[in-house]
């Protein structure tokens, strides 16, 4: 290696070293910052079981929180996973049908959650008469989200070799049969890497709600019923501009739950993997 290539791959560790601390810094001072101004400001009032002026309550916004989780992925999930089981392993390879599906969940993974927000509103709220709704929201995101499982669950059943499935044949198993019993293990960490970047996404979701399920900050009886999680709490406290202190308590509520999710998700992908 001449003096001059040396110099080139002692400038681009440099700038991998720089970028990568760069990250870690901007990560390391907005959680710090969160935690500075949110933890003094905890208090078991924030916790009631009921919302009101003078408890500022995120408890409701927690219970709506999860509650949209689970229904937006209930939806989203089994649709994203099998839609990319058959355009990997039943469509033709090179198929148009296949291209233009994946040219347009790409092109549905850029569009901001706002327009996702306004189709939702005009559809389930409108057109369907759901009303501001749990359901309306969780449909909405699951409609969000739908392009982002898909990719990433087609991309980890690519990634599993052809000699799997060829093994798989060869001692007489069926299509069904190698699909979830051969190809769909090894697949399973990269389809949880997305269902993860799909639960952030639906937990700091705050546009497509608000003109879907609304900012009701009580616990609706069903699925019919408006209710705000906790994105949107923490968006109209501060907005409001008098509990600026709660919002920022509601962000250390935020990020905890986000990182108990992500650890979960990760130990479980771990447990699947071996």
């Amino acid at each position: 290696m001449n003096k001059a290539a040396k110099i080139q791959s002692v400038i681009l560790r440099c700038l991998v070293y720089l970028a990568a601390a760069l990250t870690v810094g901007v990560l390391v001072c907005i959680v710090a910052y969160i935690l500075y101004k949110g933890i003094p400001n905890l208090s078991p009032t924030l916790f009631a079981l009921e919302y009101n002026t003078d408890n500022l309550s995120l408890f409701p916004a927690l219970v709506n929180t999860v509650t949209m989780t689970f229904v937006s992925l209930l939806i989203a999930v089994p649709l994203g996973i099998f839609s990319a089981i058959y355009l990997v392993e039943y469509a033709k390879r090179g198929n148009k049908l296949v291209t233009i599906v994946g040219i347009t969940t790409e092109t549905l993974s850029g569009i901001p959650s706002i327009v996702y927000g306004l189709f939702g509103s005009l559809l389930f709220v409108a057109k369907l008469k759901w009303g501001y709704s749990m359901l309306a929201g969780a449909c909405t995101l699951a409609i969000m989200i739908l392009p982002v499982i898909m990719r990433t669950a087609e991309e980890a059943l690519k990634s599993v070799p052809d000699s799997y499935r060829e093994g798989s044949f060869g001692l007489g198993a069926g299509k069904l049969r190698t699909v979830f019993r051969i190809v769909l293990p090894p697949a399973m960490p990269g389809i949880l890497s997305g269902i993860i970047l799909s639960i952030g996404r639906i937990v700091g979701e705050t546009a497509a709600l608000i003109f879907t399920a609304g900012t009701v900050a009580q616990i609706p009886k069903n699925l019919m019923g408006s209710g705000r999680t906790l994105a949107i709490h923490l968006y109209a406290l501060w907005n409001e501009g008098l509990a600026a202190e709660q919002s920022y308590a509601t962000a250390v509520v935020l990020l905890v739950i986000v990182v108990l999710i992500n650890a979960a998700s990760s130990f479980i992908a771990k447990k699947i993997s071996k």
